[in-house]
């Protein structure tokens, strides 16, 4: 047959058109796909090959779904074996001096550098504003498993002389047991009462039973970003098309904070960001987030994070330090006691 392929796919054999992905084999032949983890299916949330969280196993060794095309002789086995070791594509592992969106605000005054942080390829999202786009749509390079990642980070620490390590993205949520085992991994290596493991998220997979997990695993610091509070500015902002799709994300993200100021306020440090662009937002928006969050809690940290022209929206217009500072001013007007506002200058923080 012209253009088709013998493969293998969970013993039956199959004849497929050469060169469509693993992925589309398994669609193709009944196999249950998902962009939100959902039991008994293949979870594809980047679709970039960064995060590993659809490797299946391919001629006797694990490969990503999404990214490898079938060929003649394939043999696919969609369920791994028992001592796979999860791996992902991570990459930095160096000093910051700023922090992220968990990082409480008093220390990103404070001078050099005040964590380590790492950042994990691939991402359910498609901001087009993204900031960070080169490692979040980063494909290539070798993946590391859990302890390879946590004694890099470990070393990072010792190197730069901090307690915080901190890894973000891309999403880092993405790959859950990846990521469950290299926070256990982090914290058995720096068990010391001064070591703080702080993880950076969109929030959009962050349930509460992947919450507890993380807490359980090692987590004290742990930073949700939540991309508007309109569901068509969620859309807007990151780039998800699918209505109910983005729903899901969306109420996942909102339900997280409000999970974690329930139930682990005084033991997970939280700090929520939110995004400020006018051309992504209003300020009307942003002050009614602001008011949502302070009915759950008055206390959160909350980081506005004024969005730069950047990846695919280069006509964006920077918000001004003057947009900034009436975002502080609406936002603290609404009784939360820590805002935070990221500006060219460096951030207003709750006593300015």
């Amino acid at each position: 047959m012209a253009n088709k392929v013998s493969i293998e796919l969970d013993g039956v054999s199959l004849k497929v058109q050469a060169g469509i992905t693993v992925k589309k084999v398994m669609e193709l032949n009944g196999y249950k796909v998902a962009k939100y983890p959902e039991p008994a299916s293949l979870f594809t949330p980047c679709e970039t090959g960064g995060c590993w969280s659809c490797a299946v196993e391919v001629n006797g060794q694990p490969q990503r779904a999404c990214v490898t095309s079938v060929s003649d002789g394939l043999s696919i086995r969609t369920v791994l074996p028992d001592n796979y070791v999860p791996r992902r594509i991570v990459t930095g592992f160096s000093g910051h001096q700023v922090g992220g969106v968990g990082t409480p605000w008093y220390l990103k005054s404070a001078g050099g550098y005040i964590e380590t942080a790492c950042f994990a390829a691939g991402c359910n999202f498609r901001c087009p504003q993204c900031q960070n786009w080169d490692i979040t749509y980063q494909s290539q390079g070798r993946p590391l498993s859990p302890r390879e990642a946590a004694e890099r980070m470990t070393e990072a620490r010792d190197k730069f002389a901090v307690d915080r390590m901190a890894i973000s993205g891309g999403e880092s949520t993405l790959n859950r047991r990846w990521l469950l085992e290299y926070v256990r991994e982090l914290k058995q290596l720096n068990s010391d009462p001064k070591a703080r493991i702080h993880v950076d998220t969109n929030g959009s997979i962050l349930t509460k039973d992947y919450i507890d997990e993380l807490v359980e695993a090692g987590m004290t610091d742990v930073g949700p970003d939540l991309k508007g509070l309109h569901l068509e500015s969620f859309m807007r902002i990151t780039g998800i098309e699918d209505q109910d799709l983005a729903e899901r994300y969306h109420s996942t993200a909102w339900e997280a904070v409000i999970y974690l100021t329930e139930e682990y306020k005084g033991r997970v440090f939280t700090g929520v960001g939110i995004p400020y662009n006018r051309k992504l937002i209003s300020v009307q928006e942003i002050g009614m987030m602001g008011e949502k969050l302070s009915k759950i809690d008055p206390e959160l940290q909350v980081c506005v994070l004024d969005y730069r022209p950047e990846f695919k929206k280069l006509n964006l217009v920077k918000p001004s330090y003057a947009e900034m500072v009436e975002v502080h001013r609406i936002l603290s007007g609404k009784g939360l006691k820590t805002v935070v506002c990221q500006t060219k200058y460096g951030h207003i923080g709750p006593s300015t």
